[in-house]
Formats: structure tokens, sequence, C-alpha cells
């Protein structure tokens, strides 16, 4: 009985010819892959995802320049330009595609979920359209696409696997994001996220904590928990409590160093989150808590469901449990119908949270959003003065909390990355427990990116820290075994982490001699 083959693998031999050599012998090649993301962290954790699914579908990452046999656009829909960003992307790679016909497009993310058909319909040259509920689609999308030689467009309505159990390429060996949740239950009128990324779906916690374990098993040091809002984590099993519980699980973890989460809700932050973070020795002083608005009017046209004194209540209850903890923040300039008086109320609690760092938003129009229907949208003008504005104010804020810190001893977990100009300045960088950037002279031997190091701060800036002199306390931790042992290891056998999924069948290879197309 002959075999049958799943989608993705090279066809059998027909019967009477599986011993015939070819008359020409090939090399085959494995197909290189790129995946290029924008967007949120959530993007970030599903590109990892794609890569692993490649990866175990036999897909090798590219290195170097030039483009890839696959490139996969995971896309976001948050910003205005999204759609324009999109297809200059598309366009810049229609001639490499032109040129080498075996090569595939593949577009996936907010973006895909939103325009579903009208990709194809303005870049014909796309193989592949997949959504936000069915990553794990994409080598059999890719497949059925050269099969059929024509594109490919699957969007589904509703979450078809948790992404967190398809295998992952991981691009640290020694911090990781561990996804808890999916969707968001919000009706946030400025943003579309839930429209394309459905309602809320939580993991079991046993499934959350098997994967830290297992990261931490692999070398990882620093775990960040992440969902569109963690902190409503449990509603949909019924456990108000479970994400308290679960920060302090993680405390548990043998080898974990370091707990971050990112983002909660001012909605659904509760004391037994702060307790949990001022009581979880691993868990840092690190929170980011988007503010949006500091106007209570702008708040309620917004249908964000908390007003600013409980937005700074929170902020004083946190400082007052976690006196170093570094909060940074979200917001949104030129809502439609912002007065200069509600612009005022935001900077007057920038002025109150003194946040170590916010990320500023001039207001952008997103068609399927009912912001973009109200009346009194700002001339552009308006806005961005009002956003000159609030920006002078936070880099002061930012830099007077810095300066703070001057003289002090911090811990850093060495990165790679991290510092732009560290080759130039011979310094090394990493992140302190609060979450802020530090770059530190390496003293005679260097620790490796996943060690962990104590420094003086000898100069502040407003988004980074700087310490002259050689760190001491340096300590070797698995995290920095992890990464010299990839480095070890040629690019190519860097290979995805399994969590449980079957692969899919590695794609046709293709012949040596086939048109080149560089690996990027």
């Amino acid at each position: 009985m002959p075999r049958r083959r799943r989608c993705g693998q090279a066809p059998a031999p027909r019967a009477g010819t599986a011993h015939r050599p070819p008359a020409v012998p090939l090399c085959l090649v494995a197909r290189t892959y790129q995946v290029r993301t924008y967007g949120c962290q959530m993007n970030v954790h599903d590109s990892e995802r794609l890569s692993g699914l490649l990866e175990a579908a036999g897909y090798e990452r590219a290195e170097g320049d030039g483009v890839a046999d696959l490139v996969v656009l995971n896309t976001c829909a948050v910003r205005e330009n999204a759609d324009n960003k999109l297809y200059g992307n598309l366009g810049h790679l229609a001639p490499a595609k032109a040129a080498n016909p075996g090569m595939q497009i593949a577009v996936g993310g907010c973006l895909a979920q939103k325009d579903k058909g009208e990709i194809v319909r303005r870049a014909p040259w796309v193989d592949v359209v997949f959504g936000t509920h069915n990553l794990g689609s994409l080598p059999v999308l890719l497949e059925r696409a050269r099969h059929n030689a024509e594109a490919q467009v699957e969007i589904l309505d509703a979450l078809e696997t948790f992404p967190s159990t398809l295998p992952s390429r991981r691009e640290s060996p020694y911090s990781g994001w561990v996804s808890i949740s999916v969707g968001c239950n919000n009706t946030c009128t400025f943003c579309i996220v839930p429209a394309l990324r459905g309602k809320e779906r939580d993991r079991r916690p046993g499934d959350v904590l098997a994967e830290v374990e297992a990261l931490v098993e692999q070398g990882v040091v620093e775990v960040t928990l992440l969902g569109q809002n963690v902190n409503a984590y449990g509603a949909e099993f019924g456990d108000r409590g479970a994400f308290a519980k679960l920060l302090r699980a993680c405390g548990g973890v043998d080898g974990l160093e370091r707990v971050r989460f990112t983002s909660p809700h001012p909605r659904d932050f509760t004391d037994d989150v702060i307790a949990a973070m001022a009581e979880t020795p691993n868990a840092m002083p690190s929170l980011h808590m988007p503010l949006q608005s500091g106007s209570d009017d702008v708040l309620r046209r917004m249908r964000r469901s908390y007003r600013q004194e409980r937005y700074l209540r929170i902020v004083e209850d946190v400082r007052a449990a976690i006196p170093d903890a570094a909060i940074t923040t979200d917001i949104i300039v030129g809502f439609p119908g912002e007065t200069e008086a509600d612009f005022q109320a935001t900077l007057d609690v920038v002025r109150a949270a003194r946040f170590s760092s916010a990320f500023t938003f001039q207001y952008s129009k997103r068609p399927g959003t009912p912001a973009a229907e109200m009346e009194g949208q700002l001339p552009k003008q308006v806005v961005q003065e009002r956003y000159e504005r609030l920006v002078e104010l936070q880099e002061q804020v930012s830099w007077d909390e810095a300066k703070r810190l001057v003289g002090r001893r911090v811990e850093v977990l060495v990165a790679e990355g991290e510092g732009r100009k560290d080759g130039e300045t011979r310094r090394l960088s990493g992140r302190g427990r609060d979450g802020r950037l530090v770059h530190f002279a390496p003293g005679a031997t260097a620790p490796r990116p996943g060690d962990l190091v104590e420094v003086g701060v000898t100069y502040a800036a407003p988004h980074h820290l700087v310490a002259d002199e050689a760190p001491t306390g340096v300590r070797r931790t698995r995290g920095g075994d992890a990464w010299e042992a990839a480095q070890a290891r040629p690019p190519a056998q860097r290979r995805a982490v399994s969590l449980g999924l079957p692969a899919v069948g590695a794609p046709e290879p293709l012949p040596a001699d086939a048109p080149a197309c560089a690996a990027s």
C-alpha cells in the first residue's frame, strides 16, 4: 500500500523509478527564509513562532545581504501609515520576485487579518496571506501556493491553535517571551486590535509554568509574561486572582532570575498584583502601564474604564510597596475633541507620575474604529505642537529620574545588541532590574550576554545610564552558558525549539543551479 505524504513533503518516487538515478546529478539546497516584524511585542513573539514553524518544516534562516527564498512580513495595523508601509515594502520586493520565480512572499499579522484578499488584489505577486488566528497554517499554505501556482488567502475568525503550542526559534538564548493570553475584551475607541486579535483567550497556569520551566532548563534567565492585557488573565477560567498567583509561582522556578510582564490595564490592576510584585524576589521593579490620556473627558471618549485619580493612586501604591520601581507608559496626543485643558491634564499626570520613560504617539485615525468617526478631529499642526511639548516635558522628567541613580550600584543583565555604539565606546550594555539601559566598562574579563554584573552609575541620560568603572560581582549564569553554546554552533544549526507540534515536512529543495536568492 503506497504511503500517504503530509502536505509539504516531497512526493515519493513512482513505482519502478525509485532506484533510477537522474540523468544529471543535482545538489539540493534548503530554502532560506526571512521574517520581517512590525509592531508590538506580541508580533515579535509571533515572529519567533513563525520562524520556529519554518525551521521545523525544513527552511533555513537567511544570513547576510540580499533577499531570501521566502520573505514573511508580519504586519501591524495600529498606526495610520501601516498600510503604506506594507505596500511600499511589497513594491520593493516585486523586482526580486520577478527575477527569482521560485521566491515566495507571505503576509501575516494584524494588517493581513484586516485587509484579507485586498492584499493580493493590490500586490498580485504575494503568494500567501494568513491572519492572526492561524499562524500554524503558514508552511501548508506555502506548499499549497507552490503546488497550485496561485495565491492562498486564509483568514480565520477565531483562534485555531494557541501560538505557544507552536515551535519557536527564540531570538535570545538567555531571555524569552512567554504568552499567557491572546486577544482583548476591551473596546477602546481608538484601537483596532480586539477586532483583529479577537476576544481574550487564556492559557492554563500549568501550561504557562511548564513553558517557563522548559525555557529555564534551556538556559533562559529572564522571562517576560506577555498579553494584550496581562492582568485580566484568568477571566476566561473564572479566577480574578490568577495573574498575581502566576507571578508568585514564577518566583518558585529555580534558576529564573528575572520576571517581567507587559502590558497591564489600569482597570484590572489590583492590590494583590502589587503585593506579588513586591514579595516575589525575581519579579522586577518595573511596570509598563498605559495612561493614554490624563483627561477624564478624553478617557471617557476613549472608553478607558478608569480616570486620572484611579491611575495616580495605582502609581502611588506601587511606589509605596516598591520604592525603586520604574514606571513607563503610553500616551496618545490629539485624540478627537481633545482641548488644551485636556492636554494640560495629561501634562499634569506626567509631572505627578514621574515616568521613567513614555511611548508617545500622535493620534492616528484607523478606519473601523469608533474614534475614526468622531467629531473634533484635530488639525495636524495642533497635534504636532502638543506632541512636542509632551516630549520635551517627558524628556526632562526621564532625565531627572535617571539622575537619582548616579552614585548607586545597580545589577545589570548583560545583553547582546542593546548598545548601538558599544563597538566605538568599547562598552558592554544590559538592562538594570528596573528595565533601564545601562552601558558599562567591561573590565579585564568581559562578562557574557546572559551573565549578571553589578556596576556603579557615574552618568545619567534620559534614556540610559553609564558606568565608567569596571563591574564588580560578576556572576556567570546558565544564560551566559547558553549564549556561549549558541555562538559555537553554525547559524543553520541553531534550530527551533519544538514544543510538541508535529512537523509539517520539509519543502522541496531547490537545485543548486537554481537562480540565486542571497540570504538576508
